[in-house]
């Protein structure tokens, strides 16, 4: 079993101030920073990574700049040492399309997303797919919907 993670709206919070977060995507490195994570996103990745033996993958779609901040964040909330998460097991794309790619590559058997558009390509490859957060749209049969991260872990849990 693998599992693999988005970052951006799943382990970094998708909420501000009562407004979708886009300061870690649009403006500076230090606003990016200050970017909170997603409530029990730490202990529940913890979770999972003991669930899945140290097979857990964070699968991101960004550029080299998103790419950068992403792992200053991840360094600077001590998220390793946190999580127990291998600061090696990190893929970047730049299209979103090709995280269906990287979860074949790794023989991800789980996946953890907020993008419908993202979790599509996979189905056929990746088994048990997770739409995470509240969605305004018509949820399909062939994903698990997760509003938050406890849900996720106790969703993920009960299907093993």
């Amino acid at each position: 079993m693998r599992l693999g993670i988005d970052f951006g709206k799943v382990i970094i919070g998708p909420i501000v101030n009562g407004k979708a977060d886009t300061s870690f995507l649009g403006n500076s490195f230090k606003k990016a920073m200050q970017t909170p994570p997603s409530e029990n996103a730490f202990e529940s990745v913890a979770d999972l990574v003991g669930v899945f033996s140290g097979e857990v993958w964070i699968v991101s779609k960004c550029g080299q700049s998103v790419q950068n901040k992403t792992k200053a964040w991840l360094k600077q909330r001590d998220f390793y040492a946190a999580t127990g998460f291998d600061k090696t097991k990190i893929r970047f794309c730049i299209k979103r399309p090709e995280k269906a790619s990287i979860c074949k590559q790794l023989k991800i058997t789980h996946f953890i997303d907020d993008r419908l558009d993202v979790l599509e390509p996979m189905r056929g490859i990746v088994n048990n797919l997770y739409l995470f957060g509240e969605q305004s749209c018509e949820i399909p049969s062939w994903v698990v919907p997760v509003p938050d991260w406890r849900s996720t872990v106790a969703t993920i849990k009960a299907g093993l």
